[in-house]
């Protein structure tokens, strides 16, 4: 019932501005390729049971949840939902899958579209703008959930990620229970599911109402060493024996390092250790958005 007086109230105030949406957007949904769609689970059975599922979650989280829940029955549509106000938009055709054909005329959200429209509802701020992966690394990040942790450590709200740790592809919002509510691919519509950890899932992120302390990031890996030169000939200062929040006051271009499949020139300085850390084991973009570039 929600997801039809949502699509009908919301249609007339709409209909004017939402053919300008998601033109250039390159969030990849789940349905971008067969590995994709393998890893998100089957809807369930119900889509009724959408709502706040579990206990211990804040208030902004549960909002959000709500939000997410009066969207069920819309339609996913690629790139939909990244208009210039968060909410439902036409989407457009995805180049890698044939049953995008109709999107350009259907509107809806796709998997961060969604997530978009749910945490701006919940806090009346635009917080999650962007792709599934910038969401991942979104500084409003409180915590992160590694995909061998379960649903024990999940809370409604915390949004779930499939993908690589820089190429999240695909995100849903969890329920509790083992539930989750997403804009799952084109031909569905925002529906319920069953969690599944399987395919390439990632882990989780749980988001705040409001940005952790400016300049702060996870790193991730095992036995990672921090330098007293942004150069890994340099003597090492700290070791970080897993995933760790770090304040990065700055970031500059030195040596090259070639790790974890990966070959960057970036180098964060880290003012608590007076140390350097390669942005290879900084979570977020090869160059950090928002970091200044250091004198």
């Amino acid at each position: 019932m929600h997801a039809i007086l949502t699509r009908a109230g919301r249609s007339a105030v709409l209909a004017g501005i939402l053919a300008l949406c998601a033109t250039g957007i390159t969030a990849a949904p789940a349905a971008a390729a067969p590995a994709a769609r393998a890893a998100v689970a089957a809807p369930a059975a119900a889509d009724t049971d959408c709502g706040v599922l579990a206990t211990g979650a804040g208030a902004t989280a549960e909002a959000a949840v709500r939000a997410a829940c009066t969207q069920i029955g819309v339609w996913y549509s690629w790139g939909g939902g990244h208009g210039p106000q968060p909410g439902a938009t036409y989407g457009q055709v995805d180049p890698t899958d044939p049953a995008s054909e109709h999107d350009p005329e259907r509107i809806g959200f796709d998997c961060s579209g969604l997530v978009r429209y749910a945490y701006a509802q919940a806090t009346g701020q635009d917080v999650l703008a962007g792709t599934a992966n910038s969401q991942y690394h979104s500084p409003r990040v409180t915590a992160r959930i590694g995909a061998s942790q379960g649903l024990g450590a999940l809370l409604p709200g915390d949004l779930l990620a499939w993908g690589g740790d820089n190429s999240i592809h695909h995100i849903a919002i969890y329920l509790g229970a083992g539930k989750m509510v997403q804009a799952r691919q084109s031909g569905t519509r925002v529906m319920v599911s069953d969690v599944s950890f399987g395919g390439d899932y990632n882990g989780a992120v749980r988001i705040a109402a409001e940005p952790g302390q400016p300049g702060t990031f996870s790193t991730w890996g095992t036995d990672v060493w921090t330098h007293a030169e942004p150069s890994t000939t340099s003597a090492r200062v700290v070791r970080f024996a897993g995933p760790t929040r770090v304040r990065i006051s700055c970031q500059k271009h030195a040596q090259w390092v070639d790790a974890e499949g990966y070959h960057n020139d970036a180098w964060s300085y880290l003012p608590d250790h007076k140390a350097w850390l390669t942005n290879i084991y900084v979570r977020g973009a090869a160059w950090l958005d928002g970091v200044p570039t250091c004198p």
